[in-house]
C-alpha cells in the first residue's frame, strides 16, 4: 500500500467591506492582500513536499490560493464544485447580527442542531458532508503521491470530522483559521491526522 501525505489548507483571508461576522457560504469573494500573503507563506512551506496534484474548490478565493501555492510548477490542478463551502441559502451575505434580529427562532434552532439544521434555500452540514467526503475519496482514488486540498473552513472541518470519526455536533471544536495547514497521513484506506490549523508567521 502506498504511503501518502494529504495536505489540507484553508484559503487566505477574503476581501470584505467591513469586519462584521457574516455568512459567506458560496459567495464568490476574492482574497485580500493579507490573504495573498498567507497563501505565499503556504507556498514556502509546501514547496518541498513533492505534491503531485492540487484539488480545490472552484470558488475564486480557493482557486487563487491554489495558484499561489502551486507557484510556477507543472503540478496538476483540479477544480471541484463539490469542494465549495456550505450553501447558506437565504442567509448568504447576511451578518450574524442581522440574522439574530430577523430570524431569532431559526438562528437558535440551527445552533441547537448545528449538524443537521438546513437554512431555507441552503444546505445542512450533513448535506455538505456527503458531497465533500465523496469528492475526497474520488480525488484520492484518481491520484497518486502526495496531494493538496484547498478548501474552506466548513469543508475542512467536515473532512477532519470524517477522518477523526467525530460527530457533526462537534464541528466547531476544530479551528480553521485563514491560511491554515492540516496534515493527514495515509496508508491505503487508513488515515491519521498529524497536524491541525497550523499557521506560519513568516
Amino acid at each position: 500500500m502506498e504511503n501518502r501525505t494529504i495536505y489540507v489548507i484553508r484559503h487566505g483571508k477574503i476581501k470584505i467591506e467591513d469586519n462584521q461576522r457574516r455568512y459567506i457560504g458560496q459567495l464568490d469573494l476574492p482574497l485580500s492582500e493579507e490573504g495573498i500573503q498567507q497563501a505565499q507563506r503556504l507556498q514556502k512551506m509546501l514547496e518541498p513536499m513533492n505534491i503531485s496534484t492540487v484539488f480545490s474548490s472552484d470558488l475564486s478565493r480557493c482557486q487563487h490560493t491554489a495558484q499561489i501555492v502551486a507557484g510556477c510548477t507543472t503540478v496538476k490542478h483540479v477544480m471541484q464544485k463539490d469542494l465549495r463551502e456550505i450553501n447558506m441559502g437565504d442567509w448568504e451575505g447576511c451578518t450574524f447580527a442581522d440574522i439574530t434580529r430577523r430570524f431569532p427562532g431559526e438562528f437558535k434552532a440551527r445552533g441547537a442542531d448545528i449538524g443537521y439544521y438546513r437554512v431555507s434555500g441552503g444546505e445542512s452540514f450533513a448535506d455538505c458532508y456527503k458531497r465533500v467526503v465523496t469528492a475526497f475519496h474520488e480525488s484520492i482514488n484518481s491520484s497518486t503521491g502526495n496531494v493538496l486540498f484547498v478548501g474552506h473552513a466548513g469543508v475542512n472541518r467536515l473532512l477532519l470530522c470524517y477522518i477523526l470519526g467525530m460527530p457533526l455536533a462537534n464541528i466547531f471544536k476544530i479551528g480553521q483559521d485563514y491560511g491554515c495547514l492540516n496534515v493527514i497521513a495515509s496508508t491505503g484506506a487508513n488515515y491519521q491526522v498529524k497536524l491541525v490549523n497550523f499557521r506560519s508567521k513568516s
